[in-house]
């Protein structure tokens, strides 16, 4: 395709050429409404074609002008200015006399297109000039209007590529804890020729990490797929822990259908197990829970019975300042997340999400 077919396919290009015709069929259109009040219908057929040739003429020389301006855009104002004005005035001496002319003959004859018949208002500046400023002064307000809008959509861009960018960074961060200590796990149950257990920690394996990688930071997923991602991860860790690793789920169906972020509850779960498990001999239980409100909101539980995860609540680790992060990209002001201590003992968090359904 040339660089000519391309241009005139631009958006711009078609949206100057909208505005050029429909102005210009305005401005005849106005004319010819003015004469009906005074003119017989049997003459406005031939002023009306006068007023359509002067039009085409006032539309060769604004498109002049138009290159005249885009040639002098990025120079400073004073030099836009001189060229605006420099540029009028010649197109007007030049519209003048073809004016003349057309009046001037038969086909011209029935009306003075010289003036419009408005020679009070073009005592100090020709009508010509005066139309053709006010078609620069559009222009100039059109294509500031255009360029405004342009930076606009360049910034809201912009900001969208910095929040994906974002969530994809929070959304990658992946404990490398977790993958050695699965690999040393299935590493130590090849040594003792546990190969069928070993076998399914690494299916089990590549189906979180699957998981994991398909879905992007911005997909939501219903809290059941999301549930079954979470039991593949704490099978995983149940080979690890065994016994001491103890697991309740209370979510009602309703809730199973909600839309969460993907990979919501992992970070969740592995910080109750980093924190609550791991740090005791007996090990502990893990609750996941969720529901709908009343108010349509979903809310989920995720909440142990260890020593308390961190001394501070208001001082959490990576993992659960990604999901605080995340969920404020993903859903701003329409989310609440917080953390709390368990009596006796324990720690809990809960996340609050619009509810969305497919």
């Amino acid at each position: 395709m040339s660089m000519k077919s391309r241009s005139l396919r631009s958006p711009r290009e078609w949206q100057f050429w909208m505005f050029q015709l429909s102005g210009w069929g305005l401005w005849v259109l106005m004319l010819s409404l003015r004469d009906l009040t005074f003119v017989p219908s049997e003459y406005m057929l031939e002023r009306v074609s006068v007023f359509a040739v002067d039009a085409i003429i006032g539309i060769m020389l604004t498109t002049g002008l138009r290159y005249l301006f885009r040639a002098v855009w990025e120079l400073p104002i004073f030099i836009r200015i001189v060229a605006v004005l420099l540029g009028c005035w010649l197109a007007s001496q030049a519209w003048g006399p073809i004016k003349v002319l057309i009046t001037d003959s038969d086909f011209g004859a029935s009306v003075d297109i010289t003036d419009y018949g408005w020679a009070s208002f073009s005592k100090m500046v020709p009508i010509s000039m005066s139309i053709l400023l006010i078609w620069s002064v559009l222009y100039f307000c059109i294509k500031y209007y255009q360029l405004f809008q342009h930076e606009k959509e360049k910034s809201l861009r912009s900001e969208a590529l910095a929040h994906e960018a974002q969530l994809r960074m929070l959304r990658y961060q992946l404990n490398p804890h977790f993958l050695f200590n699965t690999l040393n796990a299935i590493s130590t149950l090849i040594l003792v020729q546990s190969t069928d257990q070993a076998n399914g920690m690494v299916t089990k394996l590549s189906k979180f990490l699957r998981y994991s990688l398909e879905h992007d930071p911005l997909d939501k997923v219903d809290l059941a797929h999301e549930v079954s991602s979470l039991r593949l991860y704490l099978d995983i860790e149940k080979v690890r822990f065994e016994d001491r690793l103890r697991l309740q789920f209370d979510i009602t169906a309703e809730a199973e259908k909600g839309l969460v972020p993907s990979m919501l509850l992992q970070p969740l779960v592995e910080n109750s197990i980093k924190h609550a498990i791991s740090r005791s001999e007996d090990g502990g239980t893990i609750w996941v829970a969720a529901k709908v409100d009343g108010e349509k909101q979903l809310c989920i539980t995720v909440a142990d019975d260890g020593p308390g995860s961190v001394d501070n609540p208001a001082s959490i680790g990576v993992g659960l300042k990604n999901i605080r992060d995340r969920l404020q990209e993903i859903y701003g002001e329409k989310h609440d997340l917080t953390f709390a201590r368990r009596e006796p003992k324990g720690f809990q968090v809960t996340v609050v999400i619009p509810y969305e359904i497919r």
